[in-house]
Formats: structure tokens, C-alpha cells, sequence
């Protein structure tokens, strides 16, 4: 599928679809005359080279001439100040209770009315990589961030003639293309944690007052999912990998959890190369309900930097960094200072060169989901074999905040915190994943597994155990045993793990654990307007009381 950006005289106006009031505001700053556009990564690598706060090092970019970029590209920098991660709490999407769209208009046209003498840059990209899915978004910027529309485009998919002639192939859809503003200057008054204003229903958003790269990458892949979402795809941010086989049936894995988790290590293990692996992507693609098959959203991967010193491999594939330091070594070359020493949240780009084994498409049908919680109650990996609860574990996801999150207020980062399907960046309602996730494993009998990548009680699981567990998944040669007595839930049976099911106060910290996830249901039923089935607690509860009954070994 894919989106337009052009009509018919007698297809404009309120009576189609497409248009809104906040799309045909943001829509109409792009044809001003100080928006200048960039339309090939050499002109925006150029452009970004001359930008003030840009550190060009002498570390150069593999693969250059490859990705559009100059012979000679060397990675750049662009560092940004107090706050380097995303800012949830500003953002503001239409539809959701207490957002009007005629103030949160106004604030637009107020922001453009004072940015309207300043030079903007635009660029158009392509999010989705198989004609099955591909939509096109365009980037304003003010000109002097020319690091972040480098960044963009490198991100996602430059349109070359090759993936024109996709986007052309693929069948339109009554969709408009996503259009992001984005001025890192402007902050409104009214909001002093600035503002990300969201019209999901149009494919439209505007970015004010963070410069953080990652509220870019961020809001574009909200609104592609939104898309895909609509037209019969399952959104997801995770990772997916698949290991071929000529045996036997090919096993496709999802894994879904927030940054921290786990998920890209888990999805770009290599496992000592002993199976024939493809990675599609470690952040974002999108399912086809229909057959099972999988798109990737981004050619690139926007990664951590913190567990690459400059002596890791891994370094190579960097094209743009933000929030590192830089040092010079030993030959006078000036080099990145990683490990989260500057500040927390490091980033890079890295080309998708990165994964040797990538694909663009998964053609074959995934048949496993992998929920990444960080909750010490839970052993290193249970099996769920309900659909019910297989999606109310995914609705439910628990886990740790991350460094990649810009938190407002006194929040315990350690605190253990409900991310629905992993995916802050949901903008329609939360029981629409609840369904598209349940009918995958309905109708196309996924296995779901719960992976607990933190601690076991207080035992550190490590990374070894949890990529032995996949592989003895793939190998089918688990040992399983059955989880506190629990219904549809069964325990990998782990010797350094041992799962104490008969301990009273484990029993009641497990239940406590479902009681957080009870409570969430509860609490998001009475502040939304979305209603989540009442299936959820049920099993949830149903859960709680097995639990106060006592079993023995």
C-alpha cells in the first residue's frame, strides 16, 4: 500500500477525508518560500558538515558512496543539551480526552506566524521497504539542524529512482502522506516541557521545541503505524528475526520490549552461526494479518552507543552520533568517547551494513511472539499457550524505564512500570493492539513466551541464558514444568533458575505482580474513553485466586 500527496481539483476540500484543520496548517508551511529542499543524502550530508554545532570527526563511514553519501563521508556529531531522550509527556494527540483541536490549532499557527522569516530545510523519505507497505513523509526543519534531516534520512529511505518505482507498484490507499514540522526553537508559553502535537487520523505532526533526533524518527513511525493499523497490519515495535530451515518449517520470532530491554541483542544474535538466520529489523515493522508475513519500517538502526567503546566492531557502521563526547587518539584523529560518559542516552545511526543477514521482507509467517519483561517474579521464560492471556501479557507488559526517556517530575526509574505491547508511540486505542494481537494468536496459533531479561528474585539473569532459551525453542528440546500451579502457563526448567512454586511469599509476590497488572486495566478503563474486554481481569483475577491456593511439590 501507499500514501498520496496530490488530487483531483474536485477531490480538495472538507468533504474528503484526507484533510483536516491541523493537516492543511502544517501541509501549507512546506510551500513557503524560506523552506529550501534537500532531496540526496550528499547534499544533506553537506549541508550538515556546515552547521555550527556539528563535530565532523575522522572516522570515516563504511560503505559510503553505498548510501548516497560522498567518498569521503566521515561520521558526524551533533550533540543537543539537558534533555537527550524522548518527552512523552509532551506530547498531545487529537481524539485523546481533554485535546482540543482548535487550541492546539491556534498554538500551530502561532508557531509557524514566528518562524515564518527563519530558513527551513524539508526532505521527503519512504517508511516501509516492500511495495506490501510503503508511505512517503516529508520533514520541515529549521536550517542549522541540518544534522537531524541527515539523521532522517539516513533513518529511513531516501527516494532513489529504485524505490520510486516501488512506492509507484504498490496499490494507493485513501491515505495521505505524513507530514512532520519540526522546530526545535520555538517553545510555547503554555508548555514548558514543550510540545508534540499529533492529528493521527491525517498523518500529521508538528515537533516544538525538542531537538532531540529521536522525536523525529519517533513521530513518523507513530503515524506509519497508525497507518498500517487502519489497513490490516499488526504495528509493532520489536525486533524479528527468522531461522530457515530445509528440514523443516521455517520459525519466525517477534520480540517485543522498550529500549533496555534486550530486544536488539536478542534479535541480532547470530548464536555462534549455527543456523541460517535473517534479521528484518530490531525496532519497527508491521505484520499482514492476512498471511503472517512482516515488512521492516527503516533501512538503518537508531542504536545505543553505550555498550560500544571505540575498540568494539560495531563502531564501524556509525553515519551520524548524538550525545557522545569526543577525544583524540593516538594518531591525532578525533574520536568518539561512548559508554554513556557524556550523558545518558547516547545514539547513533548505524548503517544497515550492521546486520549481514537483513531482509526487508519476511515472506515466511511468524509464529512466535516473545514479550521482554523486566519483573523479578517472573523465571527466565514461560510459556503461555492461551490466547486470552497470551495478549493480556502483551497488554500488560511490564518493565523499567529506560535512559532513552526524558522524565518529568520525581519518578523512581526502577519502579516497575506497564507498557502495553511495548509501544508508548500507540496513538489510536489500546484495544484495537489488544484484538490485532489476540486474533495472531487466534486464528494463525502463535506461541507466545514471556522473557524476563532483569532479575530473577535477586539473581541477574544473564544474556547467555536467555539466547540458549531461543535456541532451545528453535531445537524444540525445552523442559517445561508448570508455572505456580498456574493455568496455561508453563516454566522453561532451568538449573541455575529454579522456580520455588510451593514458597508462600513467592506465591503472594506473583500475585502482587498480577494485581499491578489488574490495576492498570482498571485504572485505564476510567481514564479513557476506550474499554478493554472484561476478559483481561478476569484471567487476570483468575490467576490471583489459583495463587492463594496452596500447592505442594
Amino acid at each position: 500500500m501507499s500514501t498520496k500527496n496530490s488530487y483531483q481539483l474536485a477531490d480538495i476540500g472538507r468533504h474528503n477525508p484526507i484533510f483536516s484543520q491541523i493537516r492543511s496548517t502544517v501541509e501549507t508551511a512546506f510551500y513557503g518560500n524560506n523552506m529550501h529542499h534537500v532531496d540526496d543524502i550528499a547534499a544533506a550530508y553537506h549541508r550538515a558538515t556546515k552547521d555550527p554545532g556539528t563535530v565532523i570527526t575522522d572516522l570515516p563511514i563504511y560503505r559510503a558512496t553505498d548510501l548516497g553519501l560522498p567518498a569521503d563521508a566521515k561520521m558526524l556529531i551533533a550533540n543537543t543539551g539537558k534533555v537527550v531522550g524522548r518527552t512523552a509527556q509532551a506530547r498531545r494527540i487529537l481524539g485523546n480526552p481533554g485535546v482540543s483541536e482548535a487550541d492546539m490549532a491556534g498554538r500551530l499557527r502561532q508557531a509557524l506566524f514566528a518562524s515564518a522569516h527563519k530558513d527551513f530545510i524539508t526532505t521527503d523519505v519512504l517508511v516501509g521497504l516492500d511495495e506490501d507497505f510503503i508511505v512517503r513523509a516529508h520533514l520541515a526543519i529549521p536550517d542549522g539542524f541540518a544534522n537531524n534531516l541527515l539523521s532522517y534520512m539516513l533513518n529511513f529511505q531516501p527516494i532513489t529512482a529504485a524505490y520510486q518505482e516501488m512506492f509507484d507498484r504498490s496499490v494507493a490507499y485513501p491515505e495521505g502522506d505524513i507530514y512532520i514540522y519540526a522546530d526545535p526553537t520555538y517553545h510555547d508559553p503554555d508548555y514548558p516541557d514543550d510540545l508534540a502535537i499529533f492529528d493521527p487520523q491525517h498523518n500529521t505532526a508538528a515537533i516544538l521545541g525538542m531537538p532531540y533526533f529521536g522525536e523525529l524518527k519517533k513521530s513518523t513511525l507513530t503515524l506509519a503505524w497508525s497507518i498500517a493499523h487502519r489497513h490490516g497490519f499488526v504495528a509493532c515495535h520489536g525486533g524479528l528475526k527468522a531461522f530457515h530451515f530445509k528440514d523443516k518449517q521455517d520459525q519466525v520470532f517477534a520480540m517485543f520490549g522498550l529500549s533496555g530491554s534486550g530486544k536488539s541483542t536478542l534479535t541480532h544474535a547470530k548464536h555462534g552461526y549455527k543456523y541460517d538466520i535473517t534479521v528484518l529489523h530490531d525496532d519497527a515493522f508491521v505484520i499482514n494479518r492476512k498471511d503472517g508475513s512482516s515488512v521492516a519500517l527503516e533501512p538503518s538502526y537508531f542504536d545505543k552507543t553505550n555498550d560500544y567503546p571505540m575498540t568494539s566492531d560495531e563502531t564501524k557502521y556509525f553515519m551520524t552520533i548524538q550525545n557522545v563526547g569526543v577525544t583524540l587518539d593516538d594518531q591525532g584523529r578525533k574520536v568518539l568517547v561512548t559508554e554513556d560518559l557524556r550523558n545518558g542516552n547516547g545514539r547513533t545511526i548505524k548503517s544497515r551494513y550492521a546486520s549481514t543477514n537483513r531482509v526487508d521482507k519476511e515472506a515466511a509467517p511468524i509464529n512466535a511472539i516473545f514479550w521482554i519483561m523486566k519483573d523479578d517474579s517472573l523465571p527466565p521464560v514461560i510459556k503461555v499457550d492461551d490466547p486470552v492471556l497470551a495478549a493480556t501479557f502483551g497488554a500488560t507488559l511490564a518493565t523499567k524505564r529506560s535512559s532513552a526517556e526524558n522524565i518529568i517530575g520525581n519518578v523512581d526509574r526502577n519502579a516497575l512500570v506497564i507498557e502495553p505491547f511495548a509501544n508508548p508511540f500507540r496513538v489510536y486505542p489500546l484495544s484495537e493492539d489488544y484484538h490485532d494481537f489476540k486474533a495472531l494468536f487466534e486464528e494463525r496459533h502463535l506461541d507466545c513466551y514471556l522473557l524476563n531479561t532483569g532479575f530473577f528474585g535477586d539473581k541477574k539473569i544473564p544474556k547467555e541464558v536467555t539466547l540458549g532459551a531461543l535456541e532451545a525453542i528453535v531445537n524444540d528440546t525445552t523442559e517445561w514444568e508448570s508455572f505456580a500451579g498456574l493455568e496455561h502457563m508453563q516454566n522453561l526448567k532451568l538449573a541455575d533458575f529454579p522456580v520455588d512454586y510451593a514458597n508462600a511469599d513467592y506465591r503472594n509476590l506473583v500475585a502482587t505482580r498480577l494485581g499491578i497488572r489488574a490495576n492498570f486495566i482498571d485504572q485505564y478503563q476510567h481514564n479513557n474513553h476506550d474499554q478493554l474486554p472484561h476478559e483481561i481481569i478476569d484471567i487476570l483475577v483468575h490467576l490471583q485466586d489459583q495463587l492463594k491456593q496452596p500447592i505442594t511439590k
